[in-house]
């Protein structure tokens, strides 16, 4: 009987990397695809007319609900596996103290690098915040991985050369850094939502380094069931908040605000791009839209900055982790950082 159940273990074990494989590959395929079908639900299955305020509206939700949920469960497990090689004192120990402003540095670079938008950055949020990382720090990820966008970058070089594009990525990464230290120095740890912490690789009872790999991946699984359960219903209301206002919310109306001379345009473009949501590239047409009916290139930064890094349906889903103190004043340093880079570009370009 014991031998049985060793061939059994042992075959279980030969087979896992395979399903693994397998997993991975039916991921992608279907994340590939999902632009398609949603297109194919909206226009074909329901028979929406293209070009309509409704059929954008639908559009959106469909390919997004599915797209941030399906980087939220990847994200999740591979993070839960990650984080299983890492104690929390190991954590704090590395970047606390002395070494949070370096933190902070690191954690902004990370988020240039990553193709997340603020909805679908927040399950790392969570693996820092989970892991011991300062919540400054955190913080610093959370702004920079929206916010810097090689999609952004791009444009700005080929519309106004690389002087233009070299302060973008300055000055976002600037703010990043910035208001994650300055949040980080305010000590707001107690308006983190208390499940937060509690879930973890600690929930095991085993040192990091004494862990198998079949308990790092049953660690990545228990991290999608406890963030993932809690966080998906803040995920659809969240985009759906987005996809109504994608559809209906006319972008002539806001290029009529963002003139050059009224100091007030910056902030009220601020005001304007946070409700919305869209990643760089949804929102580099109306970007580019806006530039061609004369407004300002600061007004229209700082609004295209404000849109992705600080928008409505990413306040929605952040609320299932922090306490509305935290958001206000997350969203309050970020806005006058915003608003700082807009004032700059107007006066210097």
């Amino acid at each position: 009987m014991a031998m049985a159940t060793t061939a059994r273990r042992e075959a279980s074990a030969a087979i896992r990397p395979l399903l693994a494989v397998l997993g991975v590959a039916g991921w992608y395929l279907l994340y590939h695809h999902l632009l398609g079908l949603s297109r194919a639900l909206t226009y074909g299955l329901l028979g929406l007319a293209q070009g309509s305020r409704l059929g954008a509206s639908v559009e959106f939700f469909c390919y997004d609900v599915p797209k941030v949920l399906m980087l939220l469960t990847l994200i999740v497990y591979g993070v839960g596996i990650v984080r299983s090689y890492f104690s929390a004192e190991r954590t704090r120990s590395l970047l606390a103290g002395r070494r949070e402003a370096v933190g902070n540095v690191l954690a902004a670079l990370l988020g240039v690098v990553t193709p997340f938008c603020s909805c679908s950055a927040v399950p790392l949020f969570l693996g820092f915040v989970q892991a011991g990382v300062p919540l400054g720090v955190t913080l610093s990820f959370l702004i920079a991985a929206p916010m810097v966008n090689e999609v952004a970058l791009v444009l700005l070089f080929g519309l106004f050369g690389w002087r233009v594009a070299a302060l973008y990525l300055s000055t976002g990464l600037l703010i990043a850094m910035v208001a994650g230290w300055i949040i980080g120095r305010l000590k707001l740890e107690r308006w983190v939502e208390p499940w937060v912490y509690q879930v973890g690789a600690g929930q095991t009872g085993l040192s990091p380094d004494l862990m198998t790999w079949t308990e790092r991946t049953q660690a990545g699984r228990d991290a999608v069931r406890e963030i993932v359960g809690k966080v998906w219903p803040y995920v659809v209301l969240g985009i759906a908040v987005g996809a109504g206002i994608h559809g209906y919310v006319p972008e002539g109306l806001m290029a009529s605000f963002m003139g050059r001379d009224a100091w007030w345009s910056v902030p009220l473009a601020v005001l304007l791009g946070v409700p919305m949501y869209a990643n760089a590239a949804g929102i580099i047409p109306i970007v580019q839209a806006l530039l061609g009916k004369g407004a300002a290139l600061g007004t229209v930064l700082a609004f295209m900055m404000a849109v992705i890094a600080l928008s409505l349906p990413e306040a929605i889903i952040l609320r299932r982790v922090l306490r509305p103190q935290l958001i206000a004043t997350f969203f309050g340093v970020v806005a006058a950082g915003i608003m700082a880079v807009g004032w700059l570009f107007n006066a210097i370009v």
